[in-house]
Parts: C-alpha cells; sequence; structure tokens
C-alpha cells in the first residue's frame, strides 16, 4: 500500500542514489537525539497496543475500549449531565478566557472573472472575540428573551443558520431554557425544510437575514410560524411575509430577556430532547432524530477523550454545518475544555478560498488553529488542488517535492514522524496538530498526504446522527491508514452476521459483520415515525439502547474497526457476484481525472456502469492532448471522451485491486458538479443514490442497450 501511495519519481538513477545518500547520512546524524527528545518510542508503543477487545470474548463482542472495559463512559465532568451545564462549568472555570470569534468585514466587492462571471470577494480583517462570561450573559438574555416572546419549554424551536457564533449562543439559550432546538441544513430543499418545521409544529425559527430572503416562500407553507428571529442587526421590515408573523433582531429579543420580571427558567433533565436534527438522508425525505441531553453528553465524553491534551490553549477553527452532528459535538467538545472558537467557512478558509480577495489573508491564516475537523471532501479537494500545482512546477521544484514526499511516506510507514515540514502546513495556519475527519470514508491516499504535508495526526471517526456522531475514533498515534479506531469510551460496538452478503462473526482472519453501536450516546429514535424506530434500534436486556447501522465492519487484531462494506451498496449481478458500489467509488474516486463518481448495477444486467464528474482541468488537457474540441458541456458528451476516460479509470482500478466485474464497463460524464443544491449529494456531499438514479435514468437505459 505504502508503495502505491508514493509518487512517480521521474529522477535520472545516479541523482536518486545521490539523494538518498544525503538522506541516510542526515537520518542517522539527528536519528538518536530526535528519537530521545521526540518521545518517538513511547508513541510507537502506544501506537501499537491493544485499543479494544471484546467483553465476553465472543468475537461478535460486544467490543468496549480497554479503558472503558468494565463500564461505558457517559459524562466529561461529574454532575454536568445537560448541556446547560456544560457552558455553567465552563464559565465557572474559564470565565474571561476567549470563548467565540468572527473576523470583521472591512470590505466587500464583485469581482468579474474573464468569462463574464461575477464573484464576491471579501477582505476580513482581525477576528473579535466574546469571552466565556459574555457568550453565557448574551445566552441567559436570549433565551429569557424567548421565554417572554412566548416559546414554551418542551416545545420546540428551529434554528436554521450558517455556522456562525450566533448559532451557538442560540442553541445555548435554548438548552438553558429547555427548547428542544430543530436543526435544519440550510441547503436542504424548500419542501423538506416546509417538512421539517410543520412536522416538529415549531411557531418561533432563528435564521439569518441572507436565509430568509433565499428561502422567503418556504414560510408561507408553515401556517404554525409566529415569531421569526434575525440574528444579524440588520433592519427588520420584510414585505412579503405573511400576515400575523413578527420579525426580531436577536439583540431586540435579548433586550427583552434583559428585564426584571421575567419568569425564572425550567432546568432540563438529561432525559429530556435537547435536538431534533433532521439528516439529509441519503434516501427519501429527511428524519428529524431526538437527543436528548445525555445522548450529547456522552458523545462528547467519548470523543474528547481521543484528542490529547485538549485544554484552554487549543484554538478550534468552525466552518462545517452545525445543523450536522460532527459540527455541534465538535464544538460542544470545545466549550467543555475552555477551547477558542474562530468562525469560518469553506469560502473564506484558506488564502486561496473563492470569497477571499487576491492577496488578503484567509481565516486559517489569521486564526492558526490547532484543532479542525474537515470532511473527506474537502481534503479531497485540498489533495488533487495541491497535486495539480506540482504538475505546474518546474522540473527541478517537482523532483524535490516528490523525493521528499516519499521520504516521509516512507518513514511514517514504519512509525516515525520527521523533522521535514513543508511550507504546505501553513495552508492551515501552521499550527494544526491534529485533524479530525468525519462525514464519510477518508481514502488512504489522501489521509497520507495529510499526516505529510500537514505534519499531524489525521484522526478518522465513525459515526452517525443517530449516535451522536460517536462510535469510534482512531488513535491520535497511530498512523495507519483506511480504519476508525476502537469504540469511543462512550460506546461499545457489536457484529451481527449477514448471511446475504457472507458477512459473519466467525470469520477468518477477522471477524466481519454489521455494526451495531449500544451505549448512552444512541439516541432516542426517529421524531413521529414509531415503525422506523422499530426496524433501526432495540434495547436489550440490561435497558440500554442500541442502533443497527448497516454499516459492515471489521474488527482488527488490535481492537480497531475497518469499514469494508455497506448492505444498502451491495447489488447482486445477473450471474450471483456481489459488487459493493461504495468500494468501487472509493477505489476510483482518487484517480486525478474524477472529481465525483457514483457506481450504478442493475440486478438483471451483467456489469457496472458509472456517472462521472470529471475534473475540468484534467479534462481539458486530455481533449487537447487527444484534440477533440467543444465546449465543456461538448467535451463531456463526446463519445471519444466518454472512451478515453473509460481506459483512465479501467487502469486506476487494477492497482486499485478491484475485480474485473466490479469495474465500470460504460460511463456518463456530467458537465455539471454534484453539490447539495443540485439534490444529487447530502449536505456532507454523501451520493443521493436514488435521486441521481432518476436523473440519470436516460443514461441508465442508453447504457444497458434500451436505448
Amino acid at each position: 500500500l505504502t508503495a502505491l501511495m508514493k509518487l512517480k519519481e521521474d529522477v535520472p538513477p545516479i541523482l536518486l542514489q545521490v539523494f538518498r545518500s544525503v538522506v541516510w547520512v542526515y537520518s542517522v546524524i539527528t536519528f538518536i537525539p530526535w528519537y530521545l527528545l521526540s518521545g518517538t518510542g513511547a508513541k510507537q508503543a502506544h501506537a501499537k497496543c491493544i485499543k479494544a477487545r471484546s467483553v465476553t470474548g465472543d468475537p461478535a463482542g460486544p467490543y468496549r475500549a480497554v479503558n472503558s472495559q468494565k463500564k461505558l463512559v457517559p459524562q466529561i465532568h461529574e454532575g454536568v449531565d445537560t448541556l446547560d451545564k456544560v457552558l455553567e462549568y465552563a464559565v465557572t472555570h474559564f470565565p474571561r478566557r476567549d470563548c467565540l470569534g468572527t473576523r470583521e468585514l472591512l470590505s466587500e466587492e464583485d469581482e468579474v472573472q474573464p468569462n463574464g462571471k461575477v464573484f464576491k470577494k471579501v477582505i476580513l480583517g482581525e477576528y473579535n472575540w466574546l469571552s466565556y462570561e459574555e457568550v453565557f450573559e448574551l445566552a441567559q438574555r436570549f433565551g429569557s428573551g424567548l421565554a417572554a416572546l412566548g416559546q414554551k419549554p418542551l416545545c420546540n424551536i428551529a434554528i436554521f443558520c450558517e455556522t456562525r457564533a450566533e448559532w451557538l449562543i442560540a442553541a445555548q439559550a435554548c438548552f438553558r431554557y429547555n427548547f428542544p432546538v430543530v436543526t435544519l441544513y440550510s441547503t436542504l430543499g424548500g419542501p423538506a425544510i416546509a417538512h421539517g418545521l410543520n412536522e416538529t409544529e415549531v411557531t418561533h425559527i432563528i435564521t439569518s437575514k441572507d436565509l430568509l430572503q433565499s428561502r422567503l416562500k418556504i414560510v408561507l407553507d408553515v401556517p404554525r410560524l409566529q415569531h421569526i428571529i434575525i440574528v444579524d442587526n440588520k433592519p427588520t421590515s420584510w414585505p412579503g411575509l405573511p400576515r400575523g408573523i413578527m420579525v426580531h433582531s436577536m439583540a431586540s429579543v435579548q433586550e427583552l430577556g434583559a428585564k426584571p420580571e421575567n419568569m425564572p427558567r425550567r432546568h432540563p433533565l438529561p432525559s429530556d430532547i435537547a435536538v431534533i436534527m433532521y439528516t439529509s438522508g441519503s434516501t427519501g425525505i429527511p428524519k428529524g432524530v431526538m437527543i436528548s441531553h445525555r445522548n450529547i453528553i456522552a458523545g462528547v465524553t467519548g470523543m474528547a477523550e481521543r484528542i490529547p491534551d485538549l485544554s484552554e490553549r487549543d484554538t478550534y477553527i468552525g466552518y462545517l454545518p452545525l445543523a450536522h452532528v460532527l459540527e455541534l459535538s465538535a464544538e460542544l467538545v470545545c466549550v467543555s475544555h475552555g477551547c477558542r472558537i474562530g468562525y469560518s467557512s469553506p469560502q473564506t478558509l484558506a488564502d486561496q478560498s473563492t470569497k477571499i480577495k487576491k492577496g488578503s489573508k484567509g481565516d486559517t491564516s489569521v486564526l492558526k488553529p490547532t484543532v479542525m475537523a474537515a470532511v473527506p471532501e474537502i481534503m479531497d479537494r485540498i489533495y488533487k488542488n495541491v497535486m495539480t500545482k506540482v504538475d505546474e512546477m518546474s522540473r527541478v521544484q517537482r523532483t524535490l517535492f516528490v523525493l521528499a514526499y516519499n521520504y516521509k511516506i516512507e518513514q511514517i510507514s514504519r512509525g516515525y514522524g520527521t523533522p521535514l515540514c513543508d511550507k504546505l502546513r501553513m495552508l492551515l495556519g501552521g499550527n494544526t496538530r491534529v485533524l479530525l475527519s468525519g462525514g464519510a470514508p477518508l481514502s488512504a491516499a489522501t489521509q497520507r498526504f495529510m499526516n505529510i504535508c500537514f505534519c499531524c495526526p489525521v484522526g478518522q471517526g465513525y459515526g452517525l446522527t443517530e449516535t451522536c456522531g460517536a462510535g469510534t475514533i482512531s488513535d491520535y498515534y497511530d498512523y495507519s491508514t483506511g480504519r476508525v479506531g476502537a469504540p469511543l469510551i462512550c460506546s461499545e460496538i457489536m457484529l451481527k452476521d449477514w448471511e446475504e452478503g457472507g458477512y459473519y462473526s466467525t470469520d477468518k482472519p477477522n471477524p466481519r459483520g454489521e455494526i451495531l453501536i449500544g451505549g448512552p450516546n444512541v439516541t432516542m429514535g426517529y421524531y413521529k415515525n414509531e415503525a422506523k424506530n422499530r426496524e433501526d434500534f432495540f434495547v436489550d436486556k440490561n435497558g440500554q439502547r442500541w442502533f443497527c447501522t448497516g454499516d459492515i465492519g471489521e474488527f482488527q487484531r488490535d481492537g480497531c474497526l475497518k469499514i469494508i462494506d455497506r448492505k444498502k451498496d451491495l447489488v447482486k449481478l445477473q450471474a450471483g457476484e456481489y459488487v459493493s458500489l461504495g468500494k468501487v467509488e472509493s477505489a476510483l474516486k482518487n484517480c486525478p481525472l474524477i472529481d465525483n463518481i457514483c457506481a450504478y448495477a442493475n440486478s438483471d444486467e451483467s456489469y457496472v456502469i458509472g456517472f462521472v464528474v470529471p475534473n475540468q482541468k484534467q479534462l481539458l488537457a486530455l481533449a487537447k492532448q487527444k484534440e477533440v474540441r467543444g465546449s465543456w458541456e461538448e467535451l463531456c458528451n463526446h463519445p471519444d471522451m466518454e472512451k478515453e476516460v473509460l481506459r483512465i479509470i479501467t487502469e486506476a482500478a487494477i492497482p486499485a485491486k478491484l475485480e474485473r466485474f466490479e469495474i465500470p464497463k460504460k460511463i456518463r460524464l456530467s458537465a455539471e458538479p454534484w453539490t447539495p443544491e443540485t439534490g444529487l449529494v447530502t449536505d456532507a456531499f454523501k451520493l443521493k443514490r436514488k435521486e441521481l438514479k432518476t436523473h440519470y435514468q436516460e443514461d441508465i437505459e442508453r447504457m444497458y442497450g434500451g436505448k
């Protein structure tokens, strides 16, 4: 695997030998002092130790982390069993420390691109910070103000807003006053948002000016709505709103909450619902997952334990959707440890981000975060962009980069770090010490790239909204790829035999089966959906809740879990071979020509087909090479280009160890990228197979010979 992840060394053998000799001499001279000072021996021993084992000795489990064999751990701090107490704990211990930071907007301008398109560019200043004390005071006043506006305890309230400081302040206000928070992705389609708001019967919604303007029509489909609270300090007259709906600014609600005659708050219980989180759902209408205070506290406890030495000295950058369980949990982990959270967005994250004006600084350069969460989609994008830039370097620069990269790959695969760290690390501010990855599987090549270029471990995690995002996270010192680590201290995992797929806990060399997650982090179920609850959740004889994930896992000898398949992605071909569509996609996604791919197979047919979003730069270069001319759309529809891309995909499938029947035989190139706005992928960029099938139905019929 290490050999496959290495970059091609286009160097004369004599020069290569000289470089290796110099590196060998350098390594010999520096190895002993570096080894002793860096504590590498202890880290290697830690990485190799057993991390989890079956409590009963049965290969099916349940498996628990070695430090929670006797009892799962439900809380970080003694007595902190609800989310209002998390903020109270932080205020008591870190009152004047920075809590939430937002960059000042200095100027905004329209920039006309060579193709005539207009992009908005911003110049941002320094971060302005609110202390823990100030955040507590603002949350207290806002909660009291909402109560004064008629919001009742145990009645749902919606937050429909971008990731920003006001989101977390509003959520903390609701946690304090026992208002269950309904969260919805800002990119969900109108009907899905209206469905969530109507199903939960909300009367109050917290949103932003931009979202209200762009999604104003949704309000017409939510008859119970009475109050809209805008988090921006903007004018509150909104022509076109239905009669009877009042619009307030967040500041005015906080002023209302500061009045002395307001009613005392009703404290939440650990068993009360804290959040109803609507999952974007890769199939059908989004489902609302009911998450109690106890559930989130347990999930946060498990996550925090896997980030060593987390303290008030750490800085976290928040830019993923707070309506996603990964981001909400990560930020609550930070609050419980007194870290500071600086807010960002995917469009302003780095100096090269789309909204940052050339020559000015992106958020990571200013904030210099030490801890960061990322979804594989973003890391894949960084990987491909850097590799494209490497191809554009002069031969000398490219040779040096490739030799240094391959040297570091060798060292890391042996369990050693290296003193060599590239300037690439500055892309994320230069201080990042741990990257958390979740939301989807991360390819081995991308994980290794992030390890090498950003000089920090990538903690790959596995969890679902239904388990508060908690399940497993790989160990800080474990640099192996393709695994998701051992169970967290808050949860345990069992493997259930799946006969149809041929996975059994008795399999050799390692037990395999469907992953079932149990523990205090397993949520209360789906809102108003008893049939689905009976299908996906169960309670064991000890009263513990379990969730059936539908994912297939394999426990390795050190107690770490590897995700190897998905029940819903498995298709049986005409000749009886089983194809895992997810496996095919993961194997081919690292091909530089592919930005995204969806594999499809029909049980009545004998082969797999694929829909491919090609990388624009790579496809244009290929078209030039093959002398095919035309617009972008014409190139994507050109049969010669389809044929060439298919040839390259087929070549890439061989080192990726795909079986002959797993390799797509026909493909369709898509000129349009798949974004959450198109409805073809979720907010976490997971494929929506049902929607993709509908979208490409004509192409499916053509590729299978129907037309």
